[in-house]
């Protein structure tokens, strides 16, 4: 990637006048922009994801869960879209900017990853800890109207015992991964939102 960066550099870029530069950058500062309100759709995104399976876990609708589920995978999938347009840009001849354009690329990876663990997030509190989890009564035996032979009675052993406390720390662990998982690719994609700050006002510095 760096020498095709180099040759496109060294090839495409040499004799650009000033104007032409102005203008290049210009329009490198309005996408970079456009990049960061894309980010801001994001976060507002996740906000919504948030506060829905707040009351999902409180409410249990199922329907309304799934429905904001599908809106912010299409606004995910919109945002995703424009970034790789934007990325795309940067690496043509007009621009030059390969930095640009992997930088763009390091926050769509930590953005996948950010998504694929909030899921994970969602879907471990859904399950809840394997101790704490309601017991059905379907396999159950009734024997009369509200009296029923219940399968689950058994002698709690200390099999038993270890073998929940260990479903539970499995439970645990991998809730605690994702959660710190989501808090790295945060810290990543502020900092890469940092460096992109950092360009506009230098870009804006050669302009003024």
């Amino acid at each position: 990637m760096e020498d095709f960066a180099k040759k496109v550099t060294i090839a495409e870029c040499t004799g650009m006048d000033e104007e032409t530069g102005r203008s290049s950058s210009c329009t490198i500062v309005h996408l970079l922009r456009n990049f960061l309100a894309i980010q801001q759709r994001r976060a507002e995104a996740y906000g919504r994801l948030k506060t829905g399976f707040a009351e999902y876990m409180v409410s249990g609708g199922e329907l309304a869960y799934q429905q904001l589920c599908s809106e912010i995978t299409v606004e995910f999938n919109d945002c995703s879209k424009q970034v790789l347009e934007m990325e795309s840009l940067f690496l043509k001849p007009d621009y030059c900017r390969i930095d640009l354009a992997q930088l763009l690329r390091a926050v769509q990876a930590q953005e996948k990853q950010k998504l694929h663990l909030t899921a994970t997030i969602q879907v471990l509190k859904k399950a809840g800890r394997p101790s704490e989890r309601l017991v059905s009564h379907e396999n159950c035996k009734f024997k009369k109207p509200m009296e029923h032979e219940c399968v689950h009675v058994h002698e709690i052993t200390e099999a038993a015992g270890t073998e929940e406390a260990e479903a539970d720390a499995e439970y645990d662990n991998a809730l605690n991964e994702a959660i710190r998982g989501v808090q790295d690719a945060v810290t990543a994609i502020n900092e890469h939102l940092e460096e992109v700050r950092y360009e506009i006002a230098a870009l804006e510095a050669e302009l003024s």
